[in-house]
């Protein structure tokens, strides 16, 4: 879980690093519409919503992102654009590798 090694790296005590990675493991949800249910799912990526520690962690996670793209880029919130210019094959394989990077 790359988001725990970023909470375990960032100096917090080894108790609150571990009760972070128990709120965010072993997840379910399920949909449900008026009175049908669907099968509970796990929930593998993201963070819970309306919480007040989503945020920050969410923060923490992308705060190196700008280290590792070539690309301009902007954040806000949970919106995040590059902007590049291309007039080359160059230029397209550079832009390419910055939108992988964003997809990893």
């Amino acid at each position: 879980m790359w988001l725990i090694g970023k909470v375990r790296s960032i100096g917090l005590e080894s108790i609150v690093c571990t009760w972070i990675e128990n709120w965010l493991k072993d997840r379910v949800q399920r949909l449900v519409v008026i009175h049908s249910y669907s099968e509970w799912s796990r929930v593998i990526s993201g963070l819970p919503q309306g919480s007040v520690l989503g945020p920050l962690l969410f923060n923490l996670f992308i705060n190196d992102i700008k280290d590792r793209i070539n690309s301009t880029i902007s954040i806000f919130a949970d919106h995040t654009e590059l902007c590049s210019t291309v007039q080359s094959m160059e230029d397209v394989h550079k832009l390419l590798a910055d939108l992988n990077t964003l997809s990893d």
